[in-house]
């Protein structure tokens, strides 16, 4: 029986995108340094839709749009996958810079992304997405708010909000104002959620087969996944001058969160591997799952993100205006070890992982950069010509107890130029960046056997607390390393408005994406997803071919859109996962390969048996990504409002040039969706399905399909000549649906959250 799925975007897009015919012309995407109206291939989601959808991940807001999925690491963690690419391949915006944190270097690190009062988030699918960054070759989403002025704020307004959920009790509140104070535009906006780990449905837990006796009595009875809370706060202020000349602004963000990690690997594997050290065996044995809650593992992040934007506007024959922007962004997330479940401000603040008696001392990740743009306006509004010009300094950096990267500086340099033009009946945008990157590193190396058995046997007597650090000392040789790349993409989009209801597009590029500093410099434990992983410094640039072809249909009544799209990847970059009997072959070879330096790494981590993690090694293979997404919808009257009807169907298909599968990919998912409106009252229901996914690579499993069905009601009432208050009430997987997410590395373990109803209020004035 053929299964209907629901993009959730109905939440948000459908409505503002086909409601009226009109409205597809009125609709901007900001971030375009060509023409700003909607194409095929771009989505935007208004803010208002993100606010009256409750608290989530940026990845599971998004995640029922045609082509768009989330990579989930519990609640507070959800990176979008766009046609079955994620990581560094989908770049995250705000206001039109990239947003630079952590999630790059783990898949537990959430987007470091304030969602509170947004303007509106846009999404662009596919090869165009040259046209908004460089090295987007699956997609970029770009966060737009108004926290910058650029024209006149006309009147004060203010608002507050609150917002309670049922899955994970959790509740939220937000507070912001703005107004124009002596010429100044001023604007502030709060957030703030708390949330207790979340309910699953019984039996949503599967293990690996090796640990599934010791697991099985326990995770029958679970119905709650531990450490899978989470809090935020934000605070953004933001100040601008306008006139004729243009405008000059700053902003400041503050955002801040402690969240707990569901999954987390252990050093040594299964319990035997324990028993020698001094963390006893017997005081694991029988208590290691029993008593999960006993160690309890929690991020902490803390950002400062300061912006100053401008545009000068020339108005000259040839040049029209100069836009510029400047942001400076301090990340930092901490990993920690903890005794105890509570999730507690102070307890949080107050621990600093020595006064509990930890063995373990945290894992800093930080992220320093800035970055300067310029844009040059030659052209017109009908006729967009630009000049961008962009450079970007930035240190990663990853310090403490699992340290498995050293330090890596990166400069960028990106000089790229687009234009828009319409000639005998075709609109088109075409644009070429030129990049220049550079990544000073340290590759970490073993020693050879003969020489760790000797430091290993002298140091057998050292404490487990001291074991982790000085084998982190002894064992690895560091040694500078410089990665260069210079590279040009190049991309066009090509559109005709074949009658007044139906337009075709053609979408080309050739993108270069680099390897990035976790790709190239990787070499350690990375616990999170139970893995020993090895990067390369030798990996090349990734060279992404990319042909989209789409057509748009619509009419008063009917609307639709169809995109089949093509995406070889040259040197497509990705984690390999290697058995046991892999390491044993090259061990037999390693007197020939000495001087290898992939095989050398695994070879000395062979010798440590990789402390019972999996080994996974960044390698490069050829891939080619194939796929569609159709959407086909209808409006009818009914009782006084409006009924629209869709259904929409996505499906990616990704394979390596030799044969085999790309590992985790987006299964095929459909949807059928309901929106109604009526006066200042909106309805939704959506039913989304997920398919079974078993086109899996090695070492992958088969993830089972499985139905959400999502409900939300909204409804605004005036208060008052300019006050109104919006109560809107949703529901998330009302049926209870267990739910494993194909693109996870923790699927199996970390489970989609169960049935979820929720309120939320907000009053503007």
């Amino acid at each position: 029986m053929m299964r209907f799925s629901t993009l959730a975007v109905a939440v948000a897009i459908a409505p503002l995108a086909f409601a009226q015919d009109e409205s597809i012309e009125e609709v901007v995407v900001t971030s375009s340094l060509v023409h700003s109206s909607l194409t095929a291939t771009a989505f935007v989601v208004s803010g208002d839709s993100i606010a009256e959808s409750g608290s989530q991940a940026i990845g599971e807001h998004l995640s029922t749009l045609a082509g768009v999925s989330s990579n989930n690491f519990g609640p507070a963690v959800g990176q979008p996958v766009i046609r079955g690419m994620s990581g560094n391949r989908v770049k995250l915006l705000q206001n039109g810079l990239i947003i630079r944190d952590a999630s790059g270097i783990g898949p537990d690190h959430a987007n470091d992304v304030d969602l509170n009062n947004v303007q509106q988030i846009e999404v662009v699918r596919g090869a165009s997405a040259l046209l908004y960054s460089n090295g987007a070759s699956g997609g970029i989403i770009n966060i737009v708010d108004n926290t910058i002025a650029r024209s006149d704020v006309e009147e004060a307004s203010a608002y507050v909000g609150a917002e309670s959920q049922s899955v994970n009790d959790g509740s939220g509140f937000s507070a912001g104002a703005r107004g124009n104070v002596g010429g100044f535009n001023l604007s502030y906006d709060y957030s703030e959620f708390d949330a207790d780990s979340f309910d699953i449905p019984r039996g949503s837990i599967i293990h690996d087969e090796d640990h599934e006796e010791e697991h099985e009595e326990h995770d029958e009875d679970m119905t709650t996944l531990a450490d899978s809370d989470y809090e935020t706060e934000a605070h953004r202020f933001g100040i601008s001058r306008t006139g004729d000349w243009g405008y000059v602004g700053a902003s400041y963000q503050e955002l801040s969160s402690t969240y707990g990690i569901p999954f987390h690997g252990e050093h040594g594997g299964h319990e035997e591997e324990h028993e020698g050290e001094e963390h006893e065996g017997e005081d694991h044995e029988g208590e290691e799952h029993e008593e999960h809650g006993e160690e309890r593992i929690f991020s902490q992040t803390d950002s400062e993100i300061l912006t100053v934007e401008g545009q000068l506007n020339l108005n000259g024959n040839l040049l029209k205006n100069v836009r510029f922007s400047v942001r400076d962004t301090d990340y930092l997330l901490s990993e920690n070890h903890a005794e105890g479940e509570e999730h507690e401000d102070e307890e949080h603040e107050d621990e600093d992982h020595d006064e509990h008696g930890h063995s373990e001392e945290p894992t800093f990740f930080s992220n320093e950069s800035t970055e300067v743009q310029l844009v040059f306006e030659l052209g017109t509004d009908e006729e967009p010509r630009k000049i961008v010009v962009n450079h970007v300094s930035e240190e990663v950096a990853v310090l403490g107890e699992e340290a498995f990267m050293e330090p890596v500086d990166s400069t960028e340099t990106t000089i790229g130029f687009f234009a828009g033009f319409n000639t005998g009946g075709f609109d088109i945008d075409v644009g070429a960046r030129w990049d220049d990157i550079e990544r000073d590193g340290i590759i970490r190396e073993m020693h050879h056997e003969e020489e760790h058995e000797g430091e290993h046997e002298e140091g057998e007597d050292h404490d487990e607390g001291e074991h982790h650090d000085e084998h982190g000392e002894e064992a690895f040789e560091l040694e500078p390393f410089t990665y260069s790349d210079q590279s040009v993409s190049a991309a066009v989009t090509i559109s005709r408005q074949l009658s007044d209801s139906l337009n075709a597009s053609l979408n080309l590029g050739v993108v270069n994406r680099a390897p990035s500093a976790m790709e190239l410099f990787m070499n350690g434990e990375h616990l999170a997803v139970a893995r020993y992983e090895l990067g390369d410094a030798n990996l090349d640039s990734e060279r992404s071919n990319n042909i989209d072809l789409g057509l748009s249909y619509a009419t008063d009544d009917w609307f639709a859109n169809v995109s089949v799209y093509r995406n070889r990847v040259d040197n497509y970059i990705y984690l390999q996962d290697e058995m046991d009997d892999d390491h044993d072959h090259e061990e037999e070879h390693d007197e020939d390969h000495e001087e290898d330096h992939e095989e050398g790494h695994e070879e000395g981590h062979d010798e440590h048996d990789h402390e019972g993690l999996l080994m996974a090694s960044y390698v490069q293979n050829d891939a080619t990504f194939s796929g569609y997404e159709i959407e086909l919808g209808r409006r009818f009257a009914l009782a006084g409002g409006e009924l629209e009807v869709r259904l929409q169907r996505d499906e990616v298909n990704a394979d390596f040039s030799g044969g085999g599968d790309v590992p985790r990919i987006t299964p095929a998912r459909n949807v059928l969706a309901f929106d109604y409106s009526r006066g200042m009252t909106n309805a939704l229901l959506e039913i989304q399905d997920t398919e079974r996914q078993s086109a899996v690579a090695d070492f992958e499993t088969a993830t089972d399909g499985f139905t959400l069905v999502n409900a939300r009601l909204s409804h605004s009432v005036e208060l008052g000549e300019r006050a109104v208050l919006v109560i809107s009430a949703y529901g998330r997987n009302l049926t209870d649906e267990v739910a494993r997410n194909h693109t996870s590395f923790v699927k199996n373990d970390v489970p989609l959250a169960g049935r979820n109803i929720g309120i939320r209020a907000r009053l503007s004035f």
